[in-house]
C-alpha cells in the first residue's frame, strides 16, 4: 500500500463506518470504540505496515478487533484493581473503626461515672428514647440529657475531638 495522504484519507473515509461498527458492538461505548478505531489509524500510519490493497479491510478489521480486546482487557483489570483497592481500603477503615471504638470504649471506662455510662449504654446502644432511659433509671427526662451533654463533652475533651 502506498502511504501518501490523499490515499491514507481516502482509507480512513471508506473503512472508518465498517470499523467502528464492530468495535462498538464488541466495546459497547462509542468513546471507546472510536478510540480502537483511532489507534488502528494511527499505529497504521506510524508503522507503515506492507498490506496488498486487496487485504486492506481484513488487516484493519483485524487490528481494530485486537485493539478492542486491548480496551477490554485494560477495564477489566482496572476494575479488578478498583475491587481491590476498595476491599483494601474498607479493611482499612474497618480497623480504623475498631481501633477507634477501643480508643472511645477506654475514654468511656476510665472518665465516666457508673451512671453516666448507663445512660449511654441505654441510649446509643439499646436505641433508647431519653423518655424510655429515664424510665429505665428512674431518673427524669432533663437528667437524662445533662449525663449525655456532659459525657459527650467529656469524651470529645479527652479524645480532642471538635465539636
Amino acid at each position: 500500500m502506498d502511504y501518501n495522504k490523499q490515499k491514507f484519507e481516502r482509507l480512513f473515509k471508506d473503512n472508518y463506518p465498517h470499523m467502528y461498527r464492530m468495535a462498538f458492538s464488541l466495546v459497547e461505548n462509542a468513546d471507546d470504540a472510536k478510540d480502537a478505531v483511532h489507534q488502528v489509524f494511527v499505529r497504521m500510519w506510524s508503522s507503515k505496515p506492507q498490506v496488498s490493497e486487496g487485504s486492506i479491510r481484513g488487516y484493519l478489521l483485524a487490528a481494530t478487533r485486537n485493539q478492542c480486546l486491548h480496551i477490554l482487557r485494560d477495564k477489566q483489570l482496572q476494575r479488578r484493581l478498583k475491587e481491590e483497592l476498595q476491599k483494601e481500603t474498607a479493611w482499612q477503615k474497618e480497623e480504623d473503626r475498631d481501633e477507634l471504638l477501643k480508643q472511645l470504649r477506654q475514654v468511656i471506662d476510665d472518665n465516666l461515672t457508673e451512671q453516666d455510662r448507663r445512660v449511654l449504654q441505654l441510649h446509643y446502644e439499646d436505641e433508647m428514647t431519653y423518655a424510655e432511659t429515664a424510665s429505665a433509671l428512674g431518673i427524669s427526662s432533663s437528667a437524662v440529657n445533662k449525663h449525655i451533654t456532659r459525657s459527650l463533652a467529656r469524651i470529645r475533651e479527652t479524645l480532642k475531638i471538635a465539636k
